[in-house]
C-alpha cells in the first residue's frame, strides 16, 4: 500500500503480507494497510519491530540511560530495572508494532494487527515500509 500525506511532503509506502489472494484484495485488508501508513508518516518509526533493531543501537542506547543514572546512588539491580523501562519506551518510539495507534491511543499496533488477524483467520505480517519526506 501507499499513503501520501495532505501536504505532499511525507510519502509511505508498506509491504503489508498475508497467505491469500481472497483477504490481500478484502477491502477492510486494504485499509488496514492504508492506516499503518499513515501510522508509518505520522510517527515515524524506524523499524517493524524491536527484534530489527540492531544490537549495537540497544547497546547504544543502554550505555546512555547507564550513564544517565550513573550518580543516582541506586543499587545495580535497580539501574537496570530502570534502563530495561527505558528500553521499552524507546521501542515504543522507534519500532512500528510497539507504537500506540495514532487513531486510538488505547492500543498498539500489534494489538490491532491480532485483532484483524482475528477478523480474516488469517496470518498479517508487516514485511517493510519506507517513509519518504521532502523539506518542511
Amino acid at each position: 500500500a501507499s499513503y501520501i500525506h495532505n501536504n505532499n511532503k511525507i510519502g509511505v509506502l508498506i509491504e503489508l503480507k498475508t497467505m491469500t489472494d481472497f483477504v490481500a484484495r478484502n477491502e477492510d485488508f486494504k485499509e488496514l494497510a492504508r492506516e499503518l501508513a499513515m501510522q508509518i508518516a505520522a510517527a515515524n518509526p524506524l523499524y517493524v519491530s524491536f527484534e530489527d533493531v540492531p544490537a549495537e543501537v540497544v547497546e547504544k542506547e543502554k550505555e546512555i540511560y547507564r550513564e544517565q543514572m550513573k550518580d543516582s546512588g541506586k543499587p545495580e539491580n535497580v539501574i537496570e530495572k530502570i534502563v530495561e523501562g527505558k528500553l521499552q519506551k524507546f521501542y515504543s518510539e522507534v519500532c512500528l508494532l510497539e507504537q500506540e495507534f495514532i487513531k486510538d491511543g488505547s492500543i498498539k499496533i500489534k494489538d490491532l494487527i491480532k485483532e484483524k488477524i482475528a477478523t480474516f483467520g488469517e496470518n498479517i505480517a508487516v514485511g517493510k515500509f519506507a517513509r519518504f519526506q521532502i523539506g518542511l
